[in-house]
């Protein structure tokens, strides 16, 4: 099973210790969080009563990019800044690998990793990199094409199989696709290796392809991906004929389940689960089986959604922030909220550029137990969410010191969080328990 849905299914949800009154933090040390912010103490157990108003002082203290905007309720954005006091250590597992987009945690230990150029490999638990796994397909590596996500079978145990998503290079242009093959058992390639879903259509650009792949609890394999960005094209993301913009949802072997949302549906593709998306570059399932994205917003605007069956998430007809240009988002003529469209459950203005999300459900850090954890990309930090009733009630931000784009998270079988840095010299991180 895919450690990303293994381990939510694994535990139940457990209440989430919320600090009502807080001040902006400080940042953490390679081997422990910062000490942590004034706020109610917490009884036993790590619970306290969830705050009923917005942060007076919140985490976030600069400017937002559209300061006209407000939130459609007050938890929106801007959370309390929160602290753990969790001890950790982190190890750089491995280093030397060029623009890493994803890390896979393996059952003995091993990693599976991807390279944007279109490498993936395994690293052993002592971190000796392996070579490239043959049978991999050719990619797009342009701009921010490449090889992205990658994925084990929910049956790895037994199937050995892995699916990952890239950007194909077609005829007029480039798509993200999702592949699939099965390791050999001295891990050195991939065989039997079939494209089980191409995003259509095709597109001659070099931006937003999303694209992360998660397992359900269904068994179902849902993709994420991105509108493609420039302004002739980014109004697909509500045309349910066409995948750009969107969350898919097939099974393992590509085909559509039939309770689909827009399955016989005239004009509409099969695979769509959700719509109004713009470049979701991280999801994740939670403890109770749901499905959450974060998804890259232009100045302002990075989203937290919970996603649902057949739900429109407004992108770009309604969405916050502005154009880079830094006039009013074209589509949506500066509109947060529109009718038949979904409110994200949090934003950042200003963004952090997510990339990569885990809910922790883990033993090795019970603080930590149901937060949502987000790499981020410009901010060059780990971020952690504390959510109490589908809401964010505090922002913890972790590794900053570090000033590294960090591009994924992922829980091991260990318990232990597993990152990965989008550098030319990449590394792979390992946060423990400090010992």
């Amino acid at each position: 099973m895919s450690s990303r849905v293994r381990l939510a299914a694994s535990a139940a949800l457990l209440p989430i210790a919320v600090l009502a009154a807080c001040a902006p933090r400080g940042t953490a040390s390679d081997t422990a969080s910062a000490s942590g912010t004034s706020g109610s103490s917490a009884a036993a157990g790590g619970e306290v009563a969830a705050a009923a108003a917005p942060c007076a002082t919140p985490l976030e203290t600069r400017a937002p990019n559209a300061a006209d905007q407000k939130p459609a309720f007050p938890e929106q954005t801007r959370a309390c800044g929160v602290t753990s006091n969790v001890a950790y250590d982190v190890s750089v597992v491995a280093t030397g690998l060029s623009r890493l987009w994803s890390v896979e945690p393996l059952p003995d230990g091993a990693l599976l990793v991807s390279e944007k150029a279109g490498r993936l490999r395994v690293v052993s638990p002592q971190g000796q990199v392996g070579q490239p796994l043959q049978g991999v397909p050719a990619v797009d590596a342009r701009g921010q094409g490449g090889l992205l996500d990658v994925a084990l079978s929910p049956q790895f145990a037994t199937d050995r199989v892995v699916y990952w998503s890239f950007t194909e290079p077609r005829q007029g242009g480039n798509g993200t696709s999702v592949a699939r093959g099965v390791l050999s058992a001295d891990r050195t390639k991939l065989d039997d290796v079939k494209v089980i879903l191409q995003a259509m259509p095709t597109y001659n650009g070099t931006m937003h392809y999303g694209s992360r792949l998660a397992f359900g609890p269904d068994g179902m394999l849902y993709v994420t991906l991105g509108e493609r960005s420039v302004t002739e094209i980014r109004p697909q993301a509500q045309d349910l004929n066409s995948h750009m913009g969107k969350i898919l949802r097939v099974r393992p072997d590509g085909t559509v389940p039939p309770d689909n949302p827009f399955v016989g549906r005239d004009g509409a593709r099969p695979e769509i689960w959700s719509s109004g998306h713009r470049n979701v570059q991280a999801a994740a399932f939670d403890a109770q089986g749901r499905l959450w994205d974060i998804e890259h917003g232009t100045r302002g605007g990075d989203e937290l959604n919970l996603v649902q069956k057949g739900k429109n998430y407004g992108w770009p007809v309604a969405a916050y922030g502005i154009e880079y240009a830094g006039r009013p988002i074209a589509n949506s003529n500066g509109q947060t909220q529109r009718e038949g469209t979904e409110q994200p459950v949090y934003y950042w203005d200003p963004v952090i550029a997510p990339s990569g999300a885990q809910f922790y459900t883990g033993s090795a850090f019970p603080a930590w137990r149901n937060s949502l954890f987000v790499g981020a990309l410009k901010e060059q930090r780990l971020v952690r969410l504390q959510l109490q009733n589908d809401r964010v009630t505090g922002e913890e931000h972790l590794l900053a010191d570090r000033k590294q784009r960090i591009r994924d998270v992922r829980q091991g079988f260990d318990g232990n969080l597993y990152l990965v840095t989008d550098a030319e010299a990449g590394e792979i991180w390992k946060i423990a328990p400090r010992r």
